[in-house]
């Protein structure tokens, strides 16, 4: 478990470690992610790339003494094929056993949350989406999982989105983030972000801009979901 900078989150935790085959790429070829990219954390350290359960983190959960927010999985897609049932439904477990803290998860496999639905109520379930494309599959595989908190996370922001937010801004989405390309940095029109920023505040959506598009555009909007 680590401390993070990630600026939604306090911790992450990888119970499954190991290269993501998930190669997530932008429409250049560019692989951006930042643990398993060309340029990431895996290659730069020559980490070991076999994919396997790691309960090192388990203990490290009793030591947080005050309710965190949690990301599970920050190098690591969980709802691929390739995680076992029961490395997740460990770490669900887990999540129940300490309801005080939120456990946080992001995919790019939409179709597989069907599968764990309903979620704890202390796990938020999110889905990444680049463009508008992914954004519709995004909502598509959240609609139908029961989860206290429902997110799509816009980031890299790689083409516009605003069309398909507008569209079903009342289809149970509970949070939005939105981020910049970062590696290399790669800000998206101020247009595309002033369209989210309307659809979301039409829809009464919580929306968190990311570093580094929050200080280039002056945007001070990094708003969580009331969970009350």
């Amino acid at each position: 478990m680590n401390k993070t900078k990630i600026p939604w989150c306090d911790y992450t935790i990888n119970p499954v470690k190991g290269l993501c085959p998930m190669h997530c790429k932008t429409p250049g070829g560019y692989e951006y992610c930042y643990a398993a990219g060309e340029r990431g954390l895996y290659k730069r350290f020559k980490w070991n790339p076999e994919i396997r359960f790691d309960e090192l983190w388990i203990p490290d959960l009793a030591n947080i003494k005050k309710p965190s927010r949690i990301f599970v999985g920050s190098t690591m897609e969980l709802f691929g094929d390739w995680v076992k049932y029961w490395w997740l439904k460990t770490v669900f477990d887990f999540a129940i056993l300490y309801p005080q803290h939120t456990f946080i998860f992001l995919t790019k496999k939409p179709e597989n949350l069907i599968k764990w639905s309903p979620f704890p109520d202390n796990c938020w379930v999110g889905v990444s989406a680049t463009n508008a494309d992914m954004y519709w599959d995004a909502w598509h595989g959240l609609k139908e999982v029961e989860a206290k908190v429902k997110f799509i996370s816009i980031e890299p922001f790689l083409n516009g989105i605003a069309q398909p937010v507008i569209g079903i801004i009342r289809g149970g989405i509970n949070w939005l983030i939105i981020g910049s390309q970062t590696q290399p940095v790669k800000h998206p029109p101020r247009e595309w972000v002033d369209e989210i920023i309307e659809a979301t505040d039409r829809g009464r959506i919580p929306l968190f801009v990311k570093e580094p598009m929050a200080g280039y555009y002056g945007i001070n909007r990094q708003e969580f979901p009331d969970c009350r």
